[in-house]
């Protein structure tokens, strides 16, 4: 059982979907930003002025290195835009840019998923690192109440992932309204926007179909030890 499981078809089947789903963001950020925003804005003006708009002025934007490790960081209530990111002007740029700027709106208006997701971190910090350990030992020294233990600590972890979902579309979702009602983009550039952000949110579904479906393998495995 610990070799082999009839699950593991299903999480080779999603786990190939999750490499697609890595290329397919890249090649659509890449592929978007060689396509200039008729604005001109650059990710960074973008999100200046969806913040300004929404009454975030005292939110900050600073570049970091690296691609696409944008993000917006609750903590410190900062959004973070990778060079590419912040400094082009191009329909990926500005899409990433007010997408994460999404995420600091979700933040003032207390979004409940966001604020449940927040509340849920300090202990999938600790359950996730732990999960896999007792896991592994319940299977190799056939303990249940130690499978059991570590089933539930992995159930935290896909419950923070499937909470994640609906944060990042609905991120999406308020990026893609502003963008169009504040003229940063036109009806037909909306399209390729598009694309981008659902190539993006499609990698969260895939890493979440491969987790839930790691957990219902345990699952099973504890109910045939106990039967």
């Amino acid at each position: 059982m610990i070799l082999f499981h009839p699950m593991d078809f299903l999480i080779f089947i999603a786990l190939g979907i999750s490499i697609w789903a890595q290329f397919r963001v890249k090649g659509t950020f890449n592929r978007f930003t060689q396509v200039q925003a008729s604005s001109g804005m650059t990710g960074y003006e973008a999100a200046r002025r969806m913040l300004d708009a929404n009454g975030l002025h005292d939110v900050p934007i600073e570049p970091v290195q690296g691609a696409l490790t944008d993000h917006y960081d609750p903590i410190h209530r900062v959004v973070r835009l990778s060079e590419p990111v912040y400094y082009e002007s191009s329909i990926s740029a500005i899409s990433v840019a007010c997408h994460e700027v999404g995420h600091a709106i979700q933040h003032q208006q207390s979004y409940p998923m966001l604020v449940l997701r927040h509340r849920m971190f300090p202990l999938v910090n600790l359950t996730s690192g732990a999960a896999p350990f007792l896991i592994i030992a319940g299977l190799l020294f056939q303990w249940s109440n130690l499978l059991l233990v570590g089933i539930l600590f992995f159930s935290a972890a896909v419950l923070f992932q499937l909470v994640t979902l609906p944060v990042e579309f609905n991120a999406s979702n308020r990026a893609r309204e502003l963008m169009v009602s504040e003229g940063f983009i036109t009806n037909e550039e909306e399209r390729g926007v598009a694309k981008v952000l659902n190539a993006a949110a499609l990698t969260y579904v895939a890493a979440a179909l491969i987790s839930l479906l790691e957990l219902l393998k345990f699952i099973m495995i504890f109910a045939n030890n106990r039967d």
